[in-house]
């Protein structure tokens, strides 16, 4: 990985920038549906066993509309689809697509990759080049970035995607059970933002004080300078930037954990000698992410700590809160539970001294007693 905007984001510091569009973010909050069972398609590929016990499973699981199961068939022994492939098994799905879907699960984990982008971007992007980069240069961003857009799709033309990964079957149900038990539940658990020794991929460190600061009255926040942690049982976010994360096993993570670790070839699913995101999953965290060809060290490539812990504070989905931290996924695949959301129903706004609290959110006569659930269950305190 190639060093390049290690500590800026366009003119403006990374660390202010993220300020500002906190501060915007608390002027608004996102429409009270959001993604959900009725707005996600479940896409299967008829050809792969595993993409149809998987799909069989989720739909049970999460109540998907039959008309939501969009079936498909292609050939699925290999990671990369060209761009006439993936163009037909698109239109097999556009062919079958109910009105007001939102969003997309894919039931496989090969083929992972579109050429130059990652086959969840395609999907939700359509393939287009410029969201793909040929050496250290940007790629194209997308407006759902930090938006509080319940309706991407009607919003923007974007329906975010995310894969249903997993080397097996077996381990596939045990993300999709982890998923489901974390709806609603506000665990206690605890934000890992590691500044490691690798100055290339730590790159989002600058931005870790500001969360400490801006989130620790609602959520614990740790920052450690370390490679990795272990021995942990309360990891609900965990943030690194190596090209392998060591000791994942020793470690538990709550229903509804989000890991990801900055790095060249996160994405590339089987075959790397980097990473591949799978391990977090396998280890126990419910979404993940990693790049499918190399990024360099852009920063807006990769999911933004700040933005992905308030979105999912503030109600959403692991597919939303994932997908709006991330300025341009063009390279980039999310693999998870899409529809996870621990906390369902808390919303969070910016006081007038620039923190983060839990609001009375909720319907009439229940609205103080739920905000109050939400801020005695996560709890919060900041430790450098």
């Amino acid at each position: 990985m190639y060093k390049k905007l290690a500590g800026s984001l366009g003119s403006l510091p990374f660390a202010g920038f993220i300020f500002i569009l906190w501060a915007l973010a608390g002027l608004a909050s996102a429409e009270a549906t959001g993604i959900s069972n009725l707005t996600l398609a479940l896409i299967v590929n008829d050809n792969d066993p595993q993409s149809v016990a998987v799909a069989k499973y989720y739909a049970d699981a999460r109540q998907i509309p039959p008309a939501n199961v969009i079936h498909t068939r292609f050939r699925h022994e290999k990671p990369r689809l060209s761009a006439q492939e993936f163009s037909e098994l698109e239109d097999q799905v556009k062919r079958q697509l109910p009105a007001g879907i939102q969003a997309y699960a894919l039931t496989w984990t090969l083929p992972y990759k579109v050429e130059c982008m990652s086959i969840s971007a395609a999907f939700a992007l359509g393939f287009d080049r410029a969201y793909c980069a040929k050496s250290c240069k940007p790629t194209r961003q997308i407006p759902y970035y930090n938006s509080n857009s319940a309706y991407p799709f009607r919003d923007f033309g974007i329906r975010p995607t995310m894969m249903l990964a997993g080397e097996n079957e077996a381990q596939v149900r045990k993300l999709i059970d982890r998923g489901v038990a974390a709806d609603s539940t506000r665990p206690g658990g605890r934000a890992y933002l590691l500044s490691t020794s690798s100055k290339a991929r730590n790159v989002r460190s600058p931005t870790f004080p500001y969360i400490a600061e801006r989130m620790g009255s609602i959520l614990d926040v740790e920052i450690i300078e370390a490679d990795f942690i272990d021995d942990r049982d309360d990891i609900l976010f965990y943030f690194t930037g190596v090209t392998r994360v060591q000791n994942l096993a020793s470690n538990t993570f709550l229903p509804g954990a989000i890991g990801d670790h900055l790095t060249s070839t996160g994405g590339v699913l089987f075959g790397t000698r980097q990473m591949s995101a799978l391990r977090w999953l396998e280890a126990g965290a419910t979404g993940s992410y990693g790049t499918v060809t190399e990024p360099c060290s852009f920063p807006s490539k990769f999911p933004h700590p700040a933005i992905v812990i308030q979105k999912y504070l503030d109600g959403d989905t692991l597919i939303e809160a994932y997908w709006k931290s991330v300025a341009m996924p063009g390279q980039g695949i999310f693999i998870g539970e899409p529809l996870a959301a621990p906390f369902k129903g808390c919303s969070i706004a910016m006081t007038r001294a620039g923190v983060f609290e839990f609001e009375n959110s909720g319907g009439a006569g229940q609205a103080p007693e739920l905000g109050r659930r939400c801020r005695n269950q996560v709890g919060g305190s900041a430790r450098p």
